[in-house]
């Protein structure tokens, strides 16, 4: 009697098991279907433009639907976002899409547009809104530099200079049009100094003026003070590759070339594909004795400089037409 209760309670326990699981499985797959069906109904929606419906449930979309799904939920929330005029909410998809899809080109394509997008909105309403202020003026001169319209964006700059004469980077920015000019006067590289020297009286911070008039001293041959300049730009930025490099060769050309190692061999690992520091560091070891760790770097010197050569003659060669 014993055996055959514990058998018909062991029945009835794995029956309870069995129709527990089964309930879990269809309640999980239903919810599964439900959470795929919305998704589709979010993506759907964007596509017909109701994207004020869309967008709530994209939101919910990319936490809980299938991958294929988060990624068309992704997309179509870009695009109904920005559509709504929802920056935050477009950046907010475009984080989750380069999170969940890293390296993705659709998704490298659609950050490019979308931040270029969003840039140039809020460009317009700068321009718009307060387009004689310090900002919107500076706004217009880089415009203008890039249209090469030098002396207009010069009289931008200058015109930020008078109504706020401390303002940080401005002679900075000024110094280096002048400097980009074609057909530059003779009297250019003085003004631009000039303008280098101004900006560190207001931001002694400013490792680019230092490396500028570190370049102007290394052009008139003038070696201490521009390894003065060039030393105070790689203290102030530690990551200016051409800072060490500039460094590195000014004390070379002053034939300190045991103190050009150490800046060269800085050089060398932030710019690893740019022949000019490992030429330049090969020189500062064979002049101090460290004959084969020059031969290595004029090895490696002479490898990209053939690599880039090799670049530019298959670009020359798709250029042509057939």
């Amino acid at each position: 009697m014993f055996r055959r209760r514990h058998a018909v309670l062991i029945c009835t326990l794995l029956w309870e098991s069995l129709t527990t699981l089964s309930v879990a499985q269809a309640s999980k797959k239903a919810s599964t279907a439900g959470v795929a069906s919305t998704a589709e109904r979010a993506v759907s929606l964007a596509q017909s433009g109701h994207c004020k419906e869309a967008l709530p449930l994209l939101k919910q979309a990319t936490s809980h639907a299938e991958k294929d799904l988060k990624r068309s939920a992704g997309f179509a929330g870009v695009r109904c976002a920005m559509l709504a005029d929802q920056p935050d909410a477009a950046q907010d998809f475009l984080r989750f899409l380069n999170r969940e899809f890293p390296h993705d080109p659709e998704v490298l394509y659609l950050s490019v547009h979308t931040y270029s997008d969003l840039s140039s909105r809020a460009a317009a309403e700068l321009a718009t809104t307060a387009p004689k202020s310090d900002q919107g003026r500076e706004l217009n001169a880089e415009a203008l530099e890039t249209q090469g319209k030098w002396d207009e964006a010069a009289k931008e700059y200058r015109l930020i200079l008078q109504q706020n004469p401390r303002m940080p980077g401005i002679h900075f920015r000024l110094g280096r049009l002048l400097l980009s000019k074609p057909n530059p006067s003779s009297t250019v590289a003085e003004e631009a100094r000039k303008e280098m020297q101004q900006e560190l009286e207001i931001d002694p911070s400013n490792a680019g003026a230092e490396y500028v008039l570190g370049a102007l001293a290394q052009q008139n041959q003038q070696w201490d003070e521009a390894i003065q300049h060039f030393s105070r730009a790689t203290k102030l930025d530690a990551g200016f590759g051409d800072a060490f490099i500039g460094l590195g060769s000014c004390l070379g050309s002053a034939k300190r070339f045991s103190e050009a190692i150490a800046p060269l061999e800085i050089a060398v690992k932030l710019e690893p594909e740019n022949p000019a520091p490992h030429y330049l560091l090969a020189i500062a070891y064979s002049r101090t004795g460290r004959k084969e760790d020059g031969d290595k770097q004029f090895a490696i010197q002479r490898q990209l400089t053939q690599k880039g050569a090799a670049g530019e003659d298959n670009s020359q060669t798709q250029a042509k037409p057939n």
